[in-house]
């Protein structure tokens, strides 16, 4: 192979490596933005605050009554209640497991 291509192919994959990396690092964070930005209104979304609402479950204890990993999954189909002050949302792929880690990050 030529040395350019290798170089070139080895730069790539150095710069889409350190984005992973990155954007493995900024999970947690940018899963806390996207929950105080969607849920904070109501739900507790810190390990120890309370929340506005007194019906709103604090998010650090979901994990108690819900499967997290199914989480995401509801997230991208887009999740609704019942409940008339709860708004309606989907959320990306991306942005669905980022918000699932932040929330794994603060179970009791």
């Amino acid at each position: 192979m030529p040395r350019a291509f290798i170089t070139t192919l080895t730069f790539l994959l150095a710069v889409l490596l350190t984005d992973a990396a990155a954007s493995a690092q900024d999970t947690p964070r940018h899963g806390r933005a996207l929950l105080r930005e969607f849920c904070g209104n109501c739900h507790a979304i810190g390990r120890s605050d309370r929340s506005r609402m007194p019906y709103a479950v604090p998010f650090r204890t979901l994990g108690r009554t819900f499967d997290l990993d199914r989480f995401p999954q509801l997230l991208e189909r887009g999740i609704s209640s019942t409940h008339p002050d709860m708004p309606e949302f989907k959320f990306s792929k991306d942005n669905a497991r980022a918000a699932a880690v932040y929330l794994r990050s603060i179970q009791e």
